[in-house]
């Protein structure tokens, strides 16, 4: 059995417009060798990249505020919840959903990623408040291959190394069997998106008790079949941490401020592992 050795890297929080290229080189200089895997944050990346909606300019239409009343009060705070084994803290701040603030954020699903999306519970089509201050929610990259084989390549210019870099998310890819499937969208081979059917695959991923993964999105710089990547993406993800929180709720409540308040500067206060560097061994 192949074993791995894991090097977390910690880096300033990246805002938007800072240049992570430039922020990834400097962190893994004298630390990366030939070989390794270069884990990156699909999340830190987007941020960066200022692939980012603030959700506090956007107008909650009929539909969006039917989810945010109805969908996710009742539906996901009750059955859909207790199947999926969410514990009782989640399912009571589902249970208290916001209306004006959920309202606002379900819009923004319906808009980027569609219905299929928009009645999960969280992280719809990849969209995600955590680790961003207000309002603001990041998108998923639309480019994550030609972003891997850029970081790749800048490594190997500037350092001489020559590495596999991986680009991941936590969003949770689920097997049965040899059978890998996620709900957000993924084009790496072998895993089977249900994009358009999310909630099927989640709950089912979910109420199964599947084996469950961070999601691996690209990988520039060698060969992965679906389940070394997804190995990979899961020693990853158990030393990337949680930065601020999981959740836009443990965000919140970790700073002691209401979900939007949340400030650029509170950010800057905590660890962000969005580099983590994997060898084997």
């Amino acid at each position: 059995m192949t074993k791995y050795k894991v090097l977390p890297i910690t880096t300033k929080f990246w805002k938007p417009k800072d240049d992570y290229l430039i922020c990834i080189i400097k962190a893994v200089s004298n630390k990366v060798v030939d070989g390794d895997f270069i884990v990156v944050s699909e999340k830190a990346i987007s941020t960066a990249h200022g692939n980012i909606v603030d959700e506090d300019k956007v107008v909650a239409m009929g539909n969006a505020k039917f989810l945010a009343r109805f969908w996710m009060r009742v539906i996901w705070g009750y059955p859909l919840g207790i199947m999926c084994h969410f514990g009782q803290r989640l399912l009571r701040r589902l249970r208290q959903y916001p209306f004006e603030l959920g309202g606002k954020h379900k819009q923004v699903a319906l808009e980027y990623a569609g219905w299929g999306q928009a009645l999960m519970f969280g992280s719809e089509g990849a969209i995600d408040g955590s680790n961003l201050p207000f309002s603001y929610v990041s998108l998923p990259l639309e480019n994550a291959q030609i972003v891997a084989e850029q970081i790749q390549r800048e490594i190997q210019q500037c350092l001489g190394k020559l590495v596999c870099v991986v680009i991941v998310d936590t969003d949770k890819t689920y097997r049965f069997g040899n059978f890998c499937f996620t709900p957000r969208p993924c084009l790496f081979e072998g895993i089977y998106s249900f994009s358009q059917f999310a909630l099927l695959a989640y709950v089912a991923g979910k109420f199964l008790r599947l084996r469950e993964s961070s999601t691996p999105l690209a990988v520039a710089g060698c060969r992965l079949d679906v389940l070394e990547a997804l190995k990979i993406a899961n020693i990853a993800d158990r030393v990337h941490g949680i930065g601020s929180g999981a959740t836009v709720w443990d965000m919140a409540a970790r700073f002691h401020v209401p979900l939007d308040s949340v400030t650029w500067n509170m950010l800057c206060q905590v660890e962000h592992k969005p580099v983590v560097i994997v060898r084997k061994v």
